[in-house]
């Protein structure tokens, strides 16, 4: 469980040895932070703190632009079935346990090992966010990464993101950012990121989940 209070010291210090531990979301502008953001601090009384991205998202914050939460490194390891909420979160990001064609949090839970329920119940307690919500987050925060540091196609980006449509991928950026992907990717050429040969790690997508449906032809 987070501390408000620790969580709060942090924040206002910016303390990098949290960063990824949690992320502060501020009821006065509905942005949601990492702990070392260079915006000026919200008061404490207008903040809450979430243990994920995840979790942020789904009590209906949406990621901030400054210090790019999708940048953000993974909390220490917890013992027990933090274990296993990690590896399930490292098949959900890494290898888009999620995303292909008829996925589920059962087919996910039975690779692990463990009934769904369990896996639900380990999410809740850890990430506050359910197996569905941090595949959700996972697709956003690729395709926020190619769009801040890649020059490829939208369709591109939605395809290697995860996503299964050009539709969904504009919908659900829309309903994060409040913005378009194409403003997403204007914001981060103003603030002068973009792509630089050699410098850019892309995220990538297993081959059996790289197609995309693009007015409603399948396209690969």
């Amino acid at each position: 469980m987070l501390d408000f209070d620790e969580c709060d010291r942090a924040r206002l210090a910016r303390d990098r040895s949290y960063d990824g531990r949690f992320f502060t979301g501020a009821r006065t502008t509905g942005v949601y932070c990492r702990p070392i953001c260079p915006v000026r601090p919200a008061l404490s009384k207008n903040v809450c703190y979430f243990s994920s991205a995840a979790a942020a998202e789904a009590a209906g914050f949406r990621p901030c632009l400054r210090c790019r939460p999708e940048t953000a490194p993974f909390g220490p390891a917890w013992a027990g079935t933090r274990a296993t909420v990690d590896r399930a979160r490292r098949l959900i990001i890494a290898e888009g346990a999620l995303d292909h064609e008829g996925a589920s949090v059962d087919s996910l839970a039975e690779r692990l090992g463990i009934g769904s329920r369990h896996l639900s119940r380990f999410f809740a307690r850890h990430l506050d966010a359910t197996p569905l919500q941090v595949a959700k987050t996972a697709r956003i925060q690729r395709a926020k990464r190619l769009l801040d540091e890649t020059d490829f196609s939208m369709t591109e980006v939605a395809l290697r993101s995860g996503f299964r449509s050009l539709r969904r991928f504009n919908a659900v950026f829309v309903e994060t950012y409040q913005r378009t992907p194409s403003q997403v990717r204007r914001f981060a050429q103003m603030n002068g990121r973009g792509p630089r040969a050699g410098e850019c790690e892309v995220a990538r997508v297993p081959p059996r989940l790289v197609s995309v449906t693009v007015s409603g032809q399948e396209w690969a």
